[in-house]
Order: structure tokens, then C-alpha cells, then sequence
């Protein structure tokens, strides 16, 4: 599966993005679909997962409340909709993509980017007034 991630700009401290993974060479209804983040300087983290098998997502502590994961199967995308963004939310996002089992990516490995098989380019989102 290829993916490629989109939607990335600049915008005001408070204001909002959306973020697609849109994927191509196969269906994104049995891949899990992770999306990570870094900054400059910085450690490669991970914000947001959500998984096919049941829906389940997962945020990073510093992102809960603010930002959405979710899909759209007739398109074939997973969106990442951010508000009330911060500057320290300034990084490159990246999406990726493991195709997905009951007994993959729980609660606790969602975040590891070594999990994740299939990876799209970046898309910068600067934060900054």
C-alpha cells in the first residue's frame, strides 16, 4: 500500500487543520493507520492511531482533546482533523500503516513507529503567529 499525507500549511496558534492519508495499491479497510509527528531536533513520536479491526483510537497525552482520527473507507483516507493548535505542535506528520490483526498495535505499541510496515512522505504543519 502506498500512502501519501497531505493538508500540512501554516496557521495561528488556536486554529485548526485537517490532515489526509490518502492510500493507493490496496484498500485501507484492513490496515491500522498511524500518525506521527517530528519536530526539529527532535524524537519521531507518535500522535494518533486508528485501528480496522474494531475502530479502537489512541492519542498521545499531548494531543487528547484537541485533535480527531478518523476514516473515510469510500475514499480510502484517514483524516487527522487538529484544533486548537499550539507552535509545539510545529513538525512534519507522517501517516503509516500495519496491516491489521486483533493483536496488533494495543494501547501500549500503537505509538512505536518500528510496528508500522508501510509509510507515507511528510507534510509540514507549522504553528506559529
Amino acid at each position: 500500500v502506498q500512502l501519501q499525507a497531505s493538508g500540512g500549511g501554516l496557521v495561528q496558534p488556536g486554529g485548526s487543520l485537517r490532515l489526509s492519508c490518502a492510500a493507493s495499491g490496496s484498500t485501507l479497510d484492513d490496515y491500522a493507520i498511524g500518525w506521527f509527528r517530528q519536530a526539529t531536533g527532535k524524537e519521531r513520536e507518535g500522535v494518533s492511531c486508528i485501528k480496522a479491526t474494531d475502530g479502537s483510537t489512541y492519542y498521545a497525552d499531548s494531543v487528547k482533546g484537541r485533535f480527531t482520527v478518523f476514516r473515510d473507507n469510500a475514499k480510502n483516507t484517514v483524516y487527522l482533523q487538529m484544533g486548537s493548535l499550539k507552535p509545539e505542535d510545529t513538525a512534519v506528520y507522517y501517516c503509516a500503516a500495519l496491516r491489521d490483526t486483533p493483536y496488533v498495535l494495543g494501547p501500549y505499541s500503537w505509538s512505536r513507529a518500528v510496528e508500522y510496515d508501510y509509510w507515507g512522505q511528510g507534510t509540514q504543519v507549522t504553528v506559529s503567529s
